[in-house]
């Protein structure tokens, strides 16, 4: 039966090609977005888990960040110890060619004097980012947290794990002012004729004679000096062990967001061959669906011939 008010074949051809133009569209959103996924509609689920990884991700970045900043402290201050053990030996064969009778300790105490100041310097320099891990007070925590891990368990909640670095082995001078203060350098060392203390950073020799009480004061700051050479040595040797686990820490997070970044590609990214091919397939399905919609009304003309 042929109808002038519901033409069938043109209705059905509507419906064909709107749906055409739908999957077209479709289609051309994951080209353009790169994405399968790329919002609730799409696939609720992939969308839930894609979103909460990246959150995830973005906060292991931070994570990453914090422990690069604290890889940099940690190098900044081993380099400082190392540079100070060097200046400290310096000191400490200056004292051992002073212990020979008839030397100008006075000269030598110029020497010297340049080498504390030196000392001071770098113990003062090897800040990183407003940290300095060589200089600081014992009135203070005795350690330094560093934020090295991110994880979400299984039930939802998120647990951070943390580097502690004790502070306590690697100060060299105190900035305290209580009675007990005092680091490797600015320790007390006791002179052996019981006349008082000095430190590494303000012992004076310019007023040693070759008394045999004089020298023994000497030989007190030459044991002085290397007992905190031998602290100075321990205190490098932990932060060199806080920095491989800090960068080993770093490593794993870095390797930790690249996987991260695989598996939500795997879950949301389109696959740009396969979308390509349907490209063109409902291109040429919409041209069909076009011409057969042109030839579904024109079949309504096709009556008028009857009335002629």
């Amino acid at each position: 039966m042929s109808s002038i008010n519901t033409n069938i074949a043109a209705m059905t051809a509507l419906q064909t090609l709107r749906s055409t133009n739908s999957e077209l569209l479709q289609t051309q959103n994951r080209i353009s977005t790169g994405l399968r996924v790329s919002s609730a509609s799409d696939n609720a689920a992939y969308w839930s888990i894609a979103t909460t990884m990246r959150n995830d991700r973005q906060s292991i970045s931070t994570v990453s960040d914090a422990l690069g900043l604290g890889s940099a402290t940690a190098e900044i201050a081993s380099k400082g110890i190392e540079t100070g053990i060097k200046i400290a030996s310096e000191i400490k064969d200056k004292l051992l060619a002073a212990r020979t009778p008839g030397v100008d300790r006075a000269k030598i105490q110029t020497e010297i004097t340049e080498l504390q100041e030196s000392l001071k310097a770098v113990v003062g320099g090897a800040s990183f980012n407003g940290q300095n891990w060589l200089q600081t007070s014992s009135d203070d925590e005795d350690a330094r947290t560093i934020v090295s891990s991110f994880s979400r368990g299984s039930d939802g909640k998120i647990s951070i794990g943390t580097i502690s670095v004790d502070l306590e082995s690697t100060r060299l001078v105190d900035t305290s002012t209580g009675a007990s203060a005092g680091g490797i350098l600015d320790a007390d060392i006791a002179m052996a004729t019981g006349t008082g203390t000095v430190t590494v950073l303000d012992l004076d020799i310019s007023a040693l004679e070759d008394t045999t009480e004089d020298l023994a004061d000497l030989e007190a700051m030459i044991s002085g000096v290397d007992a905190a050479i031998e602290k100075m040595t321990d205190a490098a040797s932990t932060l060199g062990a806080v920095k491989t686990r800090i960068d080993i820490q770093k490593d794993f997070s870095d390797s930790l967001m690249a996987a991260i970044d695989k598996g939500v590609g795997q879950l949301v990214d389109a696959d740009m061959n396969e979308e390509s091919t349907r490209l063109q397939a409902l291109q040429v399905r919409q041209q069909l669906g076009i011409q057969a919609l042109g030839i579904a009304n024109q079949s309504a003309q096709s009556i008028l011939s009857l009335f002629r």
